[in-house]
């Protein structure tokens, strides 16, 4: 008998999931699955039911990626119900985003190179009909291959994919199909609700063994058969040739910047789908609130619909709230970053402009485009870093060993513990 069955003391039962773009959904669905971050997540985690069985994972991931939520929070609501040991796997799923993002920060060559990549296949793709129909297959979900057309279809439907398929998705697309990683991962950027540049880019490419050298995810139809609970079992459908992919870039580390401070002077705030909570960043009230919207430019191609309105939901809600606290109407604008924050600043009086920090991604691409126009006009920008990421960061200089093994001192340096 196939070993598909849930584990016991804890079923796949129906939890139909609403991902609703703001702050006191994702506390709700906190305080919803925090009483399971313990025994239940450790052995039911890498369980894929399908996308109306999700109560042995959090589906926080859209809210924190947003951070509509913040990673602190979750740890400190965690970490109110259970002891750090029974709460450990969860605990470091938490930190797997702050590596991925550190790692990236002190490598930004891996995201250019990233872009670069896939305006390359793009081209390619317009000269060779056979690897554009490849490509249209695989995302179409129109393989053949059992389990990943229908997690190709939720991808697109749904805007999430459990962790654990998206492992098997990204091995049968890069070693199965042999279909180029980087429109994979701009695949799933364009799509997913948590669509984040650090965790999509580097899980890609550490599925290839790119991130670590040499070593790669293999996708089997046994584990899949397993931890699908028997729904998808592609027996004799995948490659077992999985040779690491090798690049020829190298992408040195460069210092982090750790200064963050506010002005001593009237600001712009200034609201981008990196950051949503502006109040717990903030010492003092802004004199005016605009909200930029970097979404579009997660790619050259077409965004999807539930990646797009969970990100302008997010952005709407930390508008409407940063409203109420700090009783400045605020406005969400589209377009010319450096038009919109210069036309902003001038009409509030101001010379400074003050964001929560933006990591790599397409919101820091357009501040960086906008920074040499907001100096002409005699604008200063500031960006503000959580203390999370302060204490994070700098540890993720090689694999998530040398992080891990710092979790008991950042939790002390948050107060956690």
């Amino acid at each position: 008998m196939n070993e598909t069955l849930p584990l016991p003391g804890f079923g796949p039962e129906p939890e139909a999931m609403e991902f609703t773009p703001n702050r006191a959904a994702g506390l709700a669905r906190l305080q919803v699955f925090t009483p399971r971050t313990a025994r239940t997540y450790t052995s039911q985690r890498n369980y894929d039911f399908g996308p109306d069985k999700r109560a042995n994972v959090s589906c926080l991931s859209p809210w924190i990626r947003h951070r509509l939520i913040s990673e602190e929070e979750v740890l400190r609501a965690v970490l109110a119900r259970h002891n750090p040991s029974s709460a450990e796997k969860f605990i470091q799923e938490v930190f797997w985003r702050g590596y991925f993002k550190g790692w990236m920060e002190q490598r930004p060559s891996v995201w250019q190179a990233y872009r670069a990549g896939v305006d390359v296949v793009l081209e390619d793709a317009e000269r060779d009909g056979a690897l554009r129909a490849d490509l249209n297959a695989a995302m179409a979900g129109e393989t053949g291959i059992d389990g990943f057309d229908a997690w190709a279809k939720e991808l697109v439907a749904t805007g999430y994919l459990h962790n654990h398929a998206r492992m098997w998705f990204a091995s049968i697309w890069i070693f199965t199909l042999r279909l180029p990683w980087e429109l994979g991962a701009d695949f799933f950027l364009r799509h997913l609700m948590d669509g984040d540049p650090a965790s999509n880019t580097l899980g890609w490419r550490w599925v290839a063994g790119l991130h670590t050298k040499g070593k790669t995810y293999a996708a089997r139809a046994s584990n899949i058969n397993k931890y699908t609970a028997g729904r998808f079992n592609p027996l004799h459908q995948l490659s077992n040739q999985t040779d690491a992919l090798i690049e020829d870039e190298d992408h040195p580390r460069i210092p982090l910047d750790l200064e963050s401070s506010m002005p001593n002077a009237p600001y712009l705030l200034i609201l981008s789908e990196e950051d949503t909570t502006p109040e717990q960043v903030l010492s003092t009230p802004p004199a005016a609130i605009l909200a930029l919207d970097a979404t579009s430019g997660r790619s050259p191609l077409e965004i999807g619909t539930a990646a797009t309105g969970f990100a302008q939901g997010a952005l709407s809600d930390a508008v409407a709230r940063s409203t109420a606290n700090f009783g400045i109407e605020g406005h969400l604008a589209q377009g010319d970053w450096a038009h919109a924050i210069t036309e902003a600043a001038e009409k509030a009086g101001v010379t400074h402009v003050v964001t929560p920090y933006t990591p790599i991604g397409p919101a820091a691409e357009a501040i960086s485009a906008a920074k040499p126009n907001l100096e002409a006009a005699g604008l200063t920008l500031t960006q503000i870093r959580r203390d999370y990421d302060t204490l994070t960061w700098p540890h993720a200089t090689r694999g998530f060993f040398g992080l891990k093994k710092k979790i008991p001192g950042i939790l002390t340096g948050l107060g956690l513990k």
